[in-house]
């Protein structure tokens, strides 16, 4: 069972939406205000019209009809022009808060700890990234300003027939009983829907994300008839939920046009009555009918809209969960340069801990190694020191500044220069070229075919696993952090190429404060100390001739480690 990404409240969901707006609240005013503007001079378009319709009922010379004419079309232009000008500053407004939004998630997002990705499952994460953000954004790009637009004309058309007549208002009012009951229908039932939709779709995405990571392990094993089983049953969870959110939007139809019917007769039934006693004209009569006629598009407009409000309000929720559990797993305050770990433990599953009562103290400018058999609790600790990793129990103390480098590196499609430039946004072409060969890859990066323009990463140049390595940290370089976390960086090299890149850490964390996984007791021999663990505890942790002296496991391990690689060095 997955453990899903939290999704906020309605509530804090609405006071994210006001910290991000607060800041645009001018450019939103003026661009609301124009189309209020512009909505009140259409409005003048029902009357001139009823004014013409008098005029035909009254036999008037043709000539008079020159002047309503003209203004219709005044009317008209002036309409469109400061219409044009609020969508501008509405859509600019919109764009710019959306803008904020996603840059906010993509920034905590990428905080969260991987233990809290990996209960959520990659899909759960996927879909809030894809399908939750474009949700939004077209919500912002197009409803939005819909939406207003709609409204405003809503209200203004109903101020606009009270002052032909109150009577067309409470006439048109008696629509208004089955309309705001169709909407509470409505969203009571479609907020639970589209959000049981979206949680879905994440769902299906995280199935196919399985079966796909794992296609040759699910060949080999002949079991893609149970995994197509998997994948057509979250797809039809999915598809049954989408058919359902379409059956919910054809009721909700049917019952809007009862209310437009109801509405329209009695707007009708009203001028009768009104002309019949002469108390207003056919065309004001005409006129009042038109508002009403005038209502049908805005009000399907903002109703229909609310099926659009409830999808992106689902997918709202669901992105400041994310960045509302990120926020409160940001990284701990730093603590000067140096590392302080009290009491730590830790549990990937309740009840099977893999770090007991860790203490572990590192000096500003120190380098401390650790190792130990495998399984001994080495990398959880330093991720834990990383902040990839939250602990279960005890506490930890780091610099603000961390930068980890593990043996798995990723190198990201496009040229090199842009690959080093993630770690430096602001690094210059001889920045990278120094942070290169701090680390002794300069002479094989200028080396390929574009140089630093050459494209690596998937389809492109090829780099060995020392070069990744080297890569990493010159990252790391650029970075230039507090801390460095080092986990079996030069894992991935032969002996010689072991020996660069044991030469590129040691230049790479000149001057840094270190903790390093050590792969190759070498590097362990080169730090201030070392630090031994077994079975998730420290048991040794001295310097390293201290530590060989002693005559204990570190001393047992160098043994066995000079005798094992004293070929390397005839």
């Amino acid at each position: 069972m997955k453990d899903l990404l939290p999704t906020a409240t309605p509530a804090r969901a609405r006071a994210a939406v006001r910290e991000i707006i607060r800041p645009h609240r001018a450019v939103a005013a003026a661009g609301f205000g124009l189309l209020i503007v512009a909505t009140s001079v259409g409005l003048l378009v029902q009357p001139l019209l009823g004014y013409v319709v008098d005029l035909v009922a009254g036999r008037q010379p043709a000539t008079l009809l020159t002047t309503p004419v003209a203004l219709l079309v005044l009317v008209g232009v002036v309409q469109g022009l400061l219409t044009s000008w609020g969508l501008v500053l509405v859509a600019r407004f919109g764009e710019t808060a959306l803008a904020e939004l996603r840059e906010r998630f993509v920034e905590r997002a990428l905080s969260l700890p991987l233990e809290r990705v990996e209960r959520a499952g990659s899909g759960d994460l996927t879909s809030r990234v894809t399908g939750d953000v474009a949700r939004v954004a077209e919500a912002v790009r197009s409803a939005l300003p819909a939406l207003a637009r709609s409204l405003l004309s809503i209200v203004l058309t109903l101020v606009a027939m009270a002052l032909l007549d109150w009577r067309f208002m409470v006439a048109a009012l008696l629509a208004i009983p089955v309309q705001l009951h169709t909407g509470r229908w409505y969203v009571r039932n479609a907020v639970p829907l589209y959000a049981a939709q979206r949680v879905a779709t994440g769902e299906q995405q995280q199935q196919l994300l399985d079966t796909l990571a794992g296609a040759s392990t699910v060949r080999s094993l002949r079991a893609e008839g149970d995994h197509l089983a998997r994948v057509d049953g979250r797809s039809r969870a999915a598809v049954e939920l989408t058919m359902r959110g379409v059956h919910l939007m054809l009721r909700f139809y049917s019952r809007l046009h009862i209310g437009e019917y109801i509405g329209l007769a009695a707007v009708l039934a009203a001028g009768v009555l009104l002309v019949g006693e002469g108390a207003v004209t056919v065309g004001t009569a005409t006129a009042a009918a038109l508002y009403f006629l005038n209502l049908f598009g805005p009000i399907n407009t903002a109703l229909a809209l609310l099926d659009d409000a409830q999808a992106a309000t689902a997918s709202l929720a669901r992105l400041i969960g994310v960045a509302d559990v990120a926020a409160a797993d940001a990284p701990r305050p730093g603590h000067g340069d140096g590392v302080s770990v009290r009491g730590l433990g830790h549990a990937y599953e309740p009840g099977r801990p893999v770090l007991h009562g860790v203490d572990l103290e590192i000096e500003p400018g120190k380098r401390v190694a650790l190792v130990g058999p495998s399984g001994a609790g080495k990398t959880t600790l330093a991720k834990i020191v990383a902040g990839v990793h939250e602990p279960t129990t005890g506490t930890v103390r780091a610099p603000a500044g961390i930068a980890m480098v593990t043996q798995e590196v990723h190198v990201f499609a496009g040229p090199l220069a842009d690959d080093l430039r993630l770690a430096g946004p602001q690094a210059t072409d001889a920045d990278l070229r120094a942070a290169l060969a701090t680390v002794e890859a300069l002479e094989w990066a200028e080396a390929l075919p574009d140089g630093l323009a050459t494209v690596v990463g998937q389809g492109g140049h090829r780099l060995t696993g020392a070069q990744r390595q080297q890569l990493a940290l010159a990252r790391l370089v650029l970075t230039d952090p507090a801390l460095a976390v080092l986990d079996e960086a030069t894992a991935e090299a032969g002996s010689t190429g072991a020996r660069t890149l044991e030469r590129a850490v040691e230049q790479a964390i000149d001057g840094r404060t270190a903790l390093i996984v050590a792969h190759r007791l070498t590097q362990a021999a080169s730090a201030d100390r070392v630090v031994v663990m077994d079975g998730g505890r420290v048991v040794e942790d001295g310097s390293h001739d201290d530590l060989r002296q002693a005559g204990g496991r570190y001393a047992g391990h160098w043994a066995a480690w000079t005798r094992h690689h004293a070929h390397d060095d005839q």
